[in-house]
């Protein structure tokens, strides 16, 4: 592939404080970009760039890395219309509201599902999404589990079993038989298609001794453990995370010290889902307590159609500055370079050299306009392994 010089850049997001003014963002004025092939070859002043086979005037635009969308749940069908109705008129949200989609799930024919699945990565991706993950969750039977993942490894590396969203309806009365199934026979299906294990650690769905139980099926099968974490209400889910080691807690937002300290001690990233909150009305995650404690954030959609049907990361990005406490600068780190965290990936999430070629061009002179003006379509282009795509 030959190369390409990006220059008249107006401000550059690297995630490299090397590379530009020392902040996290590592922050470049007037800069240019070099990519050879699907990776970054130079970052720097526009003036000291070198020569490359082509040229792409940014016109003074700001560029930043793709965002890493570190937690989705796109494999699904059906609507939940209704349910968002009645809770915006003022029913609670619940984990029981997932069963609806399970029926609408299993239903579906394979065509169907990935048809969905392409149309929101699709919609992801023209909002400036590179790297997604995204799981399992809404069949709940061996076969439903493992063509989910299968459909989704077709699109994606970051690929998550999630088995363990809820007990399925088939085994209501018997949630034991549901558990020795999710870490039996159905992780023997699953675990060829996954890179990732989850389980939903809520009052509602697994309590604590069975989140063990599933993470560590998981982890003996060679998957890397990540937890849905005290979402609904205080629980068990990040101590558990931090003790297993896991990738990520996802959720954090009923948090005691113990459970701060823990992250912060620990290797486990702190995933916030601001989507979550806002089409529930719940209480918002705290990031400031979060970063204050020096815990690694990183920010993602949460994308589902139960109770954050959105796949813009700079929504989430405008909802984290606003209502949780994070500077513009913290924000677009959380779901950049955090996101990459979270998948512990080194390559993604920014623009140093050796780093994958993705990036978004905004249609503004910096990233702060994510937060600045929230719900305005900013994302110009998007650049995926070094070619434009959208």
């Amino acid at each position: 592939m030959s190369s390409t010089l990006i220059t008249r850049i107006g401000t550059l997001v690297t995630n490299d404080p090397a590379l530009g003014d020392g902040s996290p963002l590592g922050l470049i004025e007037d800069a240019a970009l070099v990519l050879d092939g699907g990776t970054v070859a130079w970052a720097g002043r526009s003036a000291d760039a070198p020569d490359a086979d082509e040229r792409h005037d940014a016109g003074g635009r700001a560029v930043i890395p793709g965002f890493v969308d570190s937690h989705s749940h796109l494999v699904f069908a059906g609507d939940r219309t209704a349910e968002f109705n009645a809770r915006m008129s003022g029913r609670a949200y619940s984990a029981g509201g997932i069963r609806t989609t399970v029926a609408a799930t299993r239903a579906a024919s394979d065509e169907e599902l990935e048809a969905n699945l392409t149309r929101y990565l699709d919609e992801a991706l023209r909002q400036g999404t590179t790297t997604f993950e995204t799981k399992s969750g809404y069949g709940l039977t061996v076969a439903d589990e493992a063509r989910a993942l299968r459909i989704a490894a077709r699109h994606t590396e970051e690929v998550t079993y999630l088995g363990a969203h809820i007990v399925s309806p088939d085994y209501a009365d018997d949630p034991a038989a549901y558990v020795a199934l999710v870490t039996g026979e159905m992780l023997d299906a699953c675990a060829p298609h996954a890179r990732w294990v989850d389980v939903f650690c809520e009052k509602g769905a697994f309590d604590g001794e069975q989140a063990r139980a599933i993470l560590a099926a998981g982890t003996a099968r060679g998957l890397v453990p990540r937890v849905h974490a005290n979402q609904l209400t205080y629980g068990p889910g990040v101590q558990l995370a931090v003790e297993l080691e896991a990738a990520s807690a996802d959720h954090c937002t009923h948090l005691t010290q113990a459970d701060v300290d823990a992250l912060a001690s620990g290797n486990t990233v702190a995933t916030l889902l601001p989507g979550a909150e806002f089409s529930t009305r719940a209480e918002w995650p705290d990031a400031r307590r979060l970063l204050d404690a020096g815990v690694t954030v990183a920010l993602s959609t949460d994308c589902n159609p139960g109770s954050s049907f959105t796949s813009s990361v700079p929504f989430c990005i405008a909802l984290a500055v606003r209502d949780m406490g994070m500077t513009p600068d913290e924000a677009v780190w959380s779901a950049t370079a955090g996101g990459a965290a979270a998948l512990r990936r080194t390559d993604i999430g920014r623009l140093a050299p050796g780093a994958r070629a993705d990036l978004a061009v905004l249609d503004a002179p910096s990233h702060v306009h994510l937060a600045y003006r929230p719900g305005v379509p900013l994302v110009r282009e998007v650049w995926r392994r070094g070619v434009r795509a959208v």
